[in-house]
Formats: C-alpha cells, structure tokens, sequence
C-alpha cells in the first residue's frame, strides 16, 4: 500500500518526534491538528544511539498521539517511513516496521499508526538492548558522560 493509500490514522510517538524533541521540530512543528498525551501496551522501550527502540513485549511506553491535516497526512507518512527506515510491509531492510496499535488517550484507545523495532533488530534488543526503566523516553535516566582527559 502506498502511503496515499494509507488511512489517515494519528501517529503514536515515543522517543525524537515527541513535542520538543529534535525531530518533531523538523517533521511535525505547525503541522498537527492535535498533540495528547498516550500510552502504548504491550510493548518495551529501549535505548538507542540518539533515540529509542520500542518493541513488542510486556510494558508500556509513554508518549503522544499526534493527528495531522488530513491534506497533510501522505506526505508526512512517506517523510516519517524514510526516516523510520521502513520500506514496507515485512521487508527485510526495515529497521523499524509501522503498525496499527491502540494507544490509550485518557483512558480511552485509539488506533494510530507507530513504528516498532523489525523482528531483526528487536531480537538483537532482547539480547543485549538496554530498556529504558518506565517506558518514558523524555524521562529516561542520563547516560554517564566519558571523563574529558587531562593534559599535564
């Protein structure tokens, strides 16, 4: 399916795309119709290089659900898709895979479409990934910063 021909659902976001957040800036600032906080279950957070990796699993993960314009709403898909690294359906090269989860807004679910780790690299996280305590990416604990050397 062509991202024109995806269903205008919202977006479920977790990690850089959250408001204030670096991608969000260069993707969604004056774009959204609507930004409210969300839950996603059933699923795990993981640390990244830079930005997280969610996975299915038994969690939640804190974060928003974002609708855009309609008019707005295949040209951000196919943007997101590229920067997500999710060339379609099942495909080998996808780092993460776009899913229709419910994603609970005050309580209430909601179908929004979210990326989630590709089967490959989910299972490299459930060996050796560090999840984030929480679910939360905006909360997650600082990592240590390397000592600077010291010249004499």
């Amino acid at each position: 399916m062509t991202p024109a021909a995806e269903p205008p659902l919202p977006f479920f976001v977790y990690g850089t795309l959250r408001p204030g957040e670096r991608y969000y800036r260069r993707f969604l600032q004056g774009r959204t119709v609507s930004e409210r906080p969300a839950l996603l279950s059933g699923a795990v957070l993981y640390d990244g290089p830079g930005y997280p990796y969610a996975i299915a699993g038994d969690g939640t993960i804190t974060g928003t659900l974002i609708e855009v314009a309609p008019a707005d709403h295949p040209e951000l898909l196919a943007a997101l898709d590229e920067l997500e690294e999710y060339v379609g359906p099942g495909h080998p090269r996808n780092l993460y895979d776009r899913l229709v989860r419910e994603a609970l807004v005050s309580g209430r679910p909601v179908r929004a479409w979210t990326y989630l780790a590709a089967p490959r690299l989910a299972r490299e996280l459930i060996a050796g990934g560090t999840p984030i305590p929480g679910g939360d990416w905006l909360t997650r604990p600082a990592r240590p910063v390397p000592p600077v050397p010291r010249t004499p």
